[in-house]
């Protein structure tokens, strides 16, 4: 387990710019140059960003907009030589750096450190589109293993590009795709997952994983903790920031609209930095069983998480809103984020210099 790694996440439109592409290609080809040990390019289904311009699948006329996440994580030395190079290329958008440990290649038994321990643990585990574990694909079979393990929730996103141990793998149309990356999150409670972890390594022989800190705060409407109480900034004076990651069922509803609408719509309305919604293809949360996407379904039955990135002050008021539009489903955690920056008319708000370990 490689303790000192960071995790590089862009959020930005799909028809954002460079001279000569789209932003979301150049990102891409600079984990490909720099052969990250993973990286993965996952396509939204609503959010808005800095300029508060709202992207969704749900109106035909903005649907060719929708919002992109980019993930890439690897060593600190690495990640850290990288950003120049994609500052260059990003315009308005959203960058945050945090924290993870990577697991790759032969994943036995891990020794969780304290602050794992203290608060609950997320398990982000990477692998291909039809990569096979257990005589089925991957995916199934891992939330599968989560489930039965008592994770609290598991969402799986299906990537349309990125890298694997440092080579790429991008979607083709006239393709099966097998290699391409998808990303399995799950949260739950520190001892738990390193149960999970060496039973993980057993399924992919070459695995690639990561793990987390969070804080579980909702599970199945039940309010179980309020998000850590950060400070503005470090002893060092750098800005500290949270994040917010709400799993619920698209059908999840709450009045006419199904929740992550209805939450996405009162962010933007009420002034949050931006917020992004991802549609998974299989998951679950809670007691629930595993459910999503069949060929047969005439409605489709899938998780959704949305992510929100803000000051801890901002994610104290957006958490009382997640909070009121969670009543009754969903699995809420929050995170420190130590670097954020966003760029848009205004201006650039916050910098990617990385604060200290907040244990608090």
């Amino acid at each position: 387990m490689n303790e000192d790694c960071l995790k590089l996440t862009t959020y930005f439109g799909e028809r954002d710019r460079v001279p000569g592409g789209f932003l979301a290609d150049a990102l891409l080809d600079i984990y490909e140059r720099r052969a990250f040990q993973t990286s993965v390019l996952l396509r939204g289904a609503e959010g808005f960003g800095i300029k508060h311009r709202l992207q969704t699948q749900r109106l035909l006329t903005l649907s060719e907009d929708l919002p992109l996440v980019s993930v890439a994580v690897d060593t600190r030395e690495r990640i850290e030589a990288s950003v120049e190079e994609v500052l260059a290329v990003s315009g308005h958008g959203l960058l945050t750096l945090e924290r993870a440990r990577m697991l790759t290649g032969a994943i036995g038994p891990v020794a969780l450190p304290e602050d794992m321990r203290k608060e609950a643990t997320k398990l982000t585990v990477y692998v291909g589109r039809q990569e096979r574990a257990g005589g089925r694909p991957a995916y199934l079979e891992l939330v599968e293993l989560l489930h039965r393990s008592g994770i609290s929730g598991a969402t799986v996103l299906l990537g349309v590009d990125g890298t694997a141990h440092g080579e790429r793998r991008r979607a083709r149309f006239f393709s099966r795709n097998a290699h391409v990356p998808l990303m399995i999150i799950s949260v739950g409670d520190g001892a738990r997952i390193a149960e999970v972890v060496p039973r993980l390594g057993e399924l992919l022989p070459r695995g690639l994983a990561t793990l987390e800190r969070v804080r579980v705060l909702k599970r199945d409407g039940r309010r179980l903790a309020e998000p850590q109480p950060v400070p503005a900034t470090d002893a060092s004076g750098r800005a500290l920031w949270q994040k917010l990651m709400v799993y619920v069922s698209e059908q999840a509803h709450h009045g006419q609209r199904p929740v992550y609408v209805e939450l996405i719509r009162r962010l933007r309305e009420q002034g949050a930095a931006g917020a992004t919604a991802l549609r998974g293809v299989w998951g679950y949360n809670g007691d629930h069983a595993p459910h999503g996407d069949r060929f047969w379904s005439l409605r489709r039955h899938v998780p959704v998480v949305t992510v929100v990135v803000d000051s801890p002050e901002n994610i104290r008021r957006w958490w009382e809103l997640v909070d009121e539009l969670t009543a009754s489903s969903g699995l809420v955690t929050s995170e420190i984020v130590p670097a954020f920056r966003a760029t848009g008319p205004d201006g650039e708000h916050g910098g990617l210099d990385v604060a200290a370990p907040w244990d608090g």
